[in-house]
């Protein structure tokens, strides 16, 4: 009786021996091959390496304990209910994982990149499996669901070399509307950090019920954005006060009557 018990437990190591070697060498094999993935993430990888690697040895496992004449049928039943108590348990914490995989491959932003995800705008810190950091622009440090990221629109302000700065002007009725067009296409002309071969354009946009609306446009660098925004709002302000064209704000007349 003790020979073949002897003989099963032999198996039982040798098939784990073997079985712990070949799970190791998949392992490896399937890290080299996501390695030369384009843009994979390091800790990505080293998240899947450690999964395949426990799964393959899970498997092992209960083929030693087959060997040994155990039944492993209750082993695989009672495995799949725990998976499934603990998927539901942390199906939001799988939600973000899944995210933060997406975010990883395919990668809608990157380090550095200025966005708006989930209502928080500001610069990437950090993109994590389960969630990502945004630094916002008065420096609080914002963490975010991964889930709550792709499950949203995301705006990536540094995704194009370039923007298009859009300005709404207004003026009074009683101004030349040539000559305020000539002012703003000089300003526009004399600022280098826009790209003039990428047009500019002035042009009036409406007639609103107390000014002369213009429409302002020009392409810039994306780092220059902001930075010539506020310049040319500035100097729109400084132009039309030295050419006497007047910029219309809201006002009221009371008027008061004195009666006996």
């Amino acid at each position: 009786m003790a020979i073949p018990i002897g003989i099963n437990i032999l198996v039982a190591i040798a098939v784990f021996v073997i079985g712990k070697w070949i799970a190791r060498k998949i392992t490896d094999i399937i890290v080299v091959l996501l390695n030369k993935v384009k843009g994979m993430d390091e800790t990505l990888v080293r998240f899947l390496e450690n999964i395949i690697y426990y799964i393959l040895m899970m498997v092992v496992v209960l083929t030693a304990l087959s060997k040994l004449g155990v039944e492993t049928t209750s082993f695989f039943a009672i495995l799949g209910a725990a998976g499934l108590a603990i998927g539901l348990a942390l199906k939001d914490s799988l939600g973000n994982f899944a995210s933060g995989v997406m975010l990883i491959m395919f990668k809608p932003f990157k380090l550095g990149d200025f966005v708006t995800v989930a209502g928080v705008s500001g610069t990437v810190k950090e993109i994590s499996i389960f969630s990502s950091v945004i630094i916002t622009g008065d420096n609080q440090k914002m963490i975010v669901p991964n889930g709550a990221i792709t499950s949203g629109t995301i705006v990536n302000v540094n995704a194009n070399p370039t923007r298009r700065v859009d300005l709404l002007v207004g003026i009074g009725y009683d101004d030349d509307i040539k000559k305020t067009k000539d002012v703003l296409t000089n300003i526009l002309e004399s600022d280098d950090r826009i790209i003039h071969n990428k047009g500019l354009t002035v042009a009036v946009s409406e007639l609103a019920d107390s000014s002369v609306n213009f429409v302002v446009r020009a392409w810039v660098n994306t780092p220059d954005y902001w930075a010539v925004k506020f310049d040319l709002t500035e100097q729109v302000k400084l132009r039309f006060d030295k050419e006497g064209i007047s910029i219309p704000y809201p006002q009221q007349d009371v008027h008061h009557h004195n009666q006996a």
